[in-house]
């Protein structure tokens, strides 16, 4: 398939351009991502529905990609914990070539058609789950083979891809096609087509960690206190949820150690 990720930059003689230019330039492009994403919304829905009717019964979330797609999904995956006090197994990433190609590319490793069906099994994945193979061109066999998988085994499959018409997004039952077109860079898809598909992703897991009670008013109420600014931050919501002084909040939110106990507690005392 001819894929639009893939097609000649809009700029020619990049090398030419002054520094001013080519980040003029840039932005310019990236200032499109939002509005492609947009257009992708009905598909979005579609995926955090299912999601979360699967998650509210018990299953998981996970990712699969190579390459910039899988570090994504790794990092999506990775925040959840800590911004929403969910465990670290409910929302997992897996990116082709293992954990080390989160810091160094793996050769290969993405062309791979039977690989991703191995490393979700050794999390014992099944129809309560959810897949999100995450692919810019949409064409990557890592996922692609992933995706089957899953559908052979009927777990709910969707997918993040950068292209319209793509093997992935066939092989989706939930598939989301934000169509972000050429990059500045000819096929540089961890710009635009990255970006979008981080777009994408902070929209699904804040959604539907919405959803399922994780989120009081507009505050992260279950986030993880693994830092200064965070106990900070946590006592200060409980200041406003309660009207109680800083010291007496930030005693309050240490006995409880999670500013939702914290004010359920004041509440029901």
């Amino acid at each position: 398939m001819e894929t639009t990720t893939e097609k000649d930059s809009y700029y020619a003689n990049l090398e030419q351009m002054k520094l001013a230019e080519i980040l003029e330039n840039i932005n310019k492009e990236d200032q499109s991502v939002p509005l492609s994403v947009a257009k992708a919304l009905p598909q979005i829905e579609k995926l955090a529905a299912i999601t979360t009717e699967k998650m509210k019964a018990g299953g998981r979330l996970f990712y699969i990609g190579a390459g910039t797609s899988g570090r994504l999904g790794i990092v999506d995956a990775s925040e959840c914990p800590p911004t929403f006090g969910v465990p670290f197994d409910r929302v997992v990433g897996i990116i082709a070539g293992g954990d080390g190609a989160i810091r160094k590319a793996v050769e290969f490793a993405e062309d791979d058609a039977l690989q991703a069906w191995k490393d979700l099994s050794a999390f014992q994945i099944n129809n309560k789950d959810v897949l999100v193979g995450i692919a810019a061109s949409g064409t990557t066999p890592y996922v692609i083979g992933g995706l089957q998988a899953a559908n052979q085994n009927n777990i709910t499959t969707g997918c993040i891809v950068c292209n319209i018409g793509s093997p992935v997004a066939a092989n989706a039952k939930y598939p989301v096609e934000v169509l972000t077109g050429p990059e500045f860079l000819t096929g540089s898809t961890r710009m635009k087509a990255g970006t979008a598909q981080k777009l994408v992703l902070n929209m699904l897991t804040t959604s539907v960690m919405i959803q399922l009670g994780r989120v009081k008013g507009n505050k992260m109420v279950d986030m993880q206190l693994s830092n200064h600014k965070l106990v900070d931050r946590g006592t200060r919501m409980v200041m406003e949820a309660t009207n109680l002084d800083e010291t007496t909040a930030a005693n309050l939110l240490k006995a409880h150690g999670n500013v939702r106990a914290a004010i359920d507690f004041f509440y029901n005392k």
